[in-house]
């Protein structure tokens, strides 16, 4: 079967080698950050005033998504419940959106969906509104079914081209930080925001090189690096077709390892700037050094605070260093994310062209993962 009797306008750009149309999505970031961030979505207000009245109330706020969009639900409901402050952030949850659909609840629901037409996404909003909740959608087209289903659709400014998706997730935060900075105090400037993005898309090819041949990567971090290395996870998957698991980083310490070998690998993710740092790093050093008694190869994504207190010997398979802005100038947890977001990104392009692999179409240039797409499309009934 050749590439015209199944490559529709519905697939993203079919090309014959990079730069992928991942690369330029990557690069197209930062100026949709800044966007975003000097200029609201449209809504925006009237969503904070949704999302404080329901926090006064003692009212969940959930957010929910599929995939990429899950974590990035993961990000926003963090970045919410910092600015919701201690006393409110436990009414803050992100959830998977089939969950969110079966177990709604009142109060105010935020969906994400990039292109609008997940329909586990479409009926968490359905549920959340039947059972009396405000219903908000994150995305990128506003005539989707996820945006005709939220009371309120705050739209991102760029569509991503390839399903390998990067600036659909940094969109979302930006939006979500947007909404955190109307709730309440939130660091947060549009210049080094945006320069943060792109510094942290620096060369990831000699970790690339260490990483290609292994069996099963596993991708670790501690609260907000969880959001992150679920990320990594995901998109190593399908940009570079590698077998991963994302997991908590205390996780990987109880049970996980005795699947793994010296053939597999781990990659730390260690970025946020937390008030805990100096305790997360030991936390982090036994990790490494427990995945190195089985001759685990050990990788890491760092700030260069915590690349500056973690021993080099730990990561004989390389690590990649972000340095974060001053926290007056972005807040540590929506730097963390982003700085995650690029350093993640690049690492996956660059194991793509390690392994040979084209990360646009996730694998559905391969008619067994077209069927699978299909099959997963169900019935249209559940």
């Amino acid at each position: 079967m050749t590439a015209s009797d199944w490559h529709t306008d519905a697939f993203p750009e079919l090309r014959p080698g990079p730069p992928w149309v991942m690369q330029e999505m990557i690069a197209a970031q930062p100026a949709v950050i800044d966007v975003l961030l000097r200029h609201p979505p449209d809504e925006a207000a009237t969503a904070v005033d949704a999302i404080r009245s329901a926090l006064q109330g003692d009212l969940p706020v959930t957010v929910c998504g599929c995939g990429t969009s899950e974590h990035a639900a993961h990000a926003i409901a963090t970045l919410l419940g910092g600015a919701a402050g201690a006393g409110r952030a436990h009414l803050l949850r992100a959830r998977p959106s089939l969950d969110a659909a079966l177990d709604p609840r009142a109060g105010v629901c935020i969906a994400i969906s990039h292109d609008g037409e997940t329909r586990a996404t479409v009926l968490a909003l359905d549920a959340a509104r039947a059972a009396g909740a405000h219903t908000i959608a994150i995305t990128q087209a506003g005539e989707s079914s996820v945006a005709r289903a939220a009371e309120l659709a705050l739209l991102t400014p760029r569509h991503d081209d390839s399903w390998c998706h990067t600036i659909a997730y940094t969109s979302a935060i930006a939006a979500g930080a947007a909404l955190a900075a109307g709730l309440g105090p939130l660091v947060v400037s549009p210049d080094a925001t945006a320069e943060l993005v792109r510094c942290a898309t620096a060369d990831a090819a000699p970790l690339a090189a260490r990483l290609a041949d292994r069996r099963v990567v596993l991708c670790a971090g501690a609260l907000t690096d969880h959001i992150t290395a679920r990320e990594l996870a995901l998109k190593l998957a399908e940009g570079a077709r590698m077998p991963t698991v994302g997991l908590e980083l205390e996780t990987v310490l109880h049970g996980q390892l005795a699947g793994h070998e010296a053939g597999d690998a781990l990659i730390l993710v260690a970025i946020t700037d937390h008030d805990a740092h100096q305790r997360l790093a030991r936390r982090t050093t036994d990790v490494a050094r427990a995945a190195g008694a089985i001759g685990l190869p050990v990788a890491a994504l760092l700030s260069d605070r915590l690349d500056a207190v973690l021993a080099a010997d730990l990561t004989p398979g390389g690590r990649m260093v972000v340095a974060l802005p001053d926290r007056d100038h972005v807040d540590p947890q929506l730097a963390g994310l982003l700085a995650g977001a690029g350093a993640l990104q690049t690492l996956t392009v660059a194991l793509a062209g390690a392994r040979q692999t084209n990360p646009d179409l996730i694998r559905r240039e391969q008619e067994p993962y077209r069927r699978a797409a299909q099959a997963a499309e169900g019935s249209g009934d559940w």
